[in-house]
């Protein structure tokens, strides 16, 4: 499974890392908004707009007999063991087959930053599946309403850690990550798989980087 992720992201995203921020790391990419900053974060309707916007996405990008890598990276410290207690939610709760959990391919990355005492660490876990394999509604919610009090919350018991989740499209070659409640980040091989993307929801397109995902497709 680490092997088909990596040998994708040689054969189609060569020399792309699987971290944020994605789409300045890849040229053939959109960001969309996916939350209005214009009004609170955590007001009734600003979640609704989240998490309508994507959902849409998602099922825009992802048809039924694709085959998905569901990626999930946990950031925390060497010390930090709850990992080891509790498998993370993403794949405990958000799996419709309990048994594909086994199937589950875990990686760990050692990371140093200069600022930290601690040593810090990245859990990778890999899952091959297809969309309806996947609670991709409710998870969706849930990074959506990461940063509220919200009962979907997915690190809720281990605020200290931080953690990322990445959508791989094998067969359409697109990288879907959904990085919170403020943006959506939709990468492809190629920018004419995104083209629809782009020109049916170009007035999600975050502003900040209109000009650059337009000169793109232009």
């Amino acid at each position: 499974m680490i092997k088909n992720l990596y040998s994708f992201l040689n054969q189609n995203f060569e020399g792309l890392i699987l971290e944020p921020p994605l789409l300045y790391s890849w040229s053939n990419g959109i960001r969309f908004e996916i939350s209005n900053p214009i009004i609170p974060h955590y007001a009734k309707e600003n979640l609704k707009q989240t998490f309508q916007r994507s959902i849409t996405l998602f099922k825009k990008v992802f048809d039924e007999r694709d085959e998905i890598l569901l990626v999930a990276d946990v950031l925390t410290t060497s010390n930090n063991h709850f990992l080891q207690r509790k498998p993370l939610n993403v794949y405990k709760k958000y799996l419709k087959d309990k048994d594909l959990f086994y199937k589950l391919h875990h990686q760990l990355f050692v990371r140093f930053f200069e600022d930290e005492v601690d040593q810090m660490v990245i859990h990778r876990f890999i899952l091959q599946c297809k969309k309806d394999t996947i609670r991709y509604a409710p998870l969706l919610k849930a990074i959506c309403y990461e940063d509220f009090a919200h009962s979907s919350t997915i690190l809720k018991n281990n605020q200290e850690s931080g953690y990322e989740i990445y959508f791989v499209n094998l067969n359409k070659k697109i990288i879907f990550h959904l990085y919170d409640d403020r943006g959506c980040d939709i990468l492809a091989a190629d920018k004419e798989d995104i083209r629809y993307l782009y020109e049916e929801f170009n007035d999600w397109i975050l502003d900040y980087d209109r000009k650059r995902i337009d000169r793109l497709f232009k």
